[in-house]
């Protein structure tokens, strides 16, 4: 009956998650995040999955996976090919939307995903969103140490400017964005503007190493 096919259709979409998810927690098994603590890598990409999911009401499966996959390719050695053989073109093209040049410099990349975050896919572009969401708000509680105030609100105003050119995607996963925009940071115990006033686009590139990685 159809209580059958759906459950039969939910089931193979949650099998796929979870095949994306032990994916990446593989490719990912020897890495940390830059934040002071030191966090396990696979916390961030699992943390965007859940904010698609629970902040952004987020349901597809080529979303939620491609958020568990986001940064395989880019910072592991895993490749697009890898990808689209284990879970098809579908996800392989989000996975590729999401990835930066490395060949690229720093600002390039950074300019980069300004430019095209208008043309990716809704996937790519809310995947993008939940990206952007997880390491701000881990940005703004868990900074990476050597990280300077300058460098960090430089941070959150090139973000907020991708987040710009994505807007119209998902209005759960914008409006909380932009609640972390027009929140703080407490450096030295004082609360400072995560968005310095007056600033315009490019300002970003002032504090922003060219070429270091994030």
């Amino acid at each position: 009956n159809n209580s059958d096919l759906v459950l039969t259709s939910d089931m193979a979409d949650v099998a796929l998650v979870v095949r994306c998810a032990d994916f990446a927690a593989k490719a990912h098994v020897d890495q940390r995040r830059k934040n002071k603590s030191k966090d396990p890598y696979i916390n961030h990409p699992i943390g965007v999955a859940a904010l698609l999911s629970k902040v952004g009401q987020v349901t597809d499966p080529v979303a939620i996976c491609g958020a568990l996959l986001h940064d395989t390719v880019e910072d592991t050695a895993t490749t697009i090919d890898d990808i689209r053989k284990e879970f098809g073109e579908e996800i392989a093209g989000v996975v590729a939307e999401v990835t930066d040049d490395k060949t690229l410099s720093k600002h390039e990349r950074k300019e980069a995903q300004i430019a095209h975050a208008g043309s990716s896919s809704v996937p790519a572009k809310t995947v993008k969103l939940g990206d952007k969401l997880h390491n701000l708000s881990g940005l703004a509680a868990d900074p990476p140490d050597g990280w300077s105030v300058e460098r960090i609100r430089a941070y959150f105003g090139w973000s907020m400017e991708v987040v710009n050119a994505l807007r119209g995607t998902n209005a759960g996963l914008e409006a909380a964005l932009d609640e972390v925009f027009a929140g703080t940071i407490s450096i030295d115990g004082k609360d400072i503007p995560c968005i310095a006033p007056g600033y315009t686009a490019g300002d970003w590139k002032k504090a922003t190493p060219t070429a270091e990685v994030d």
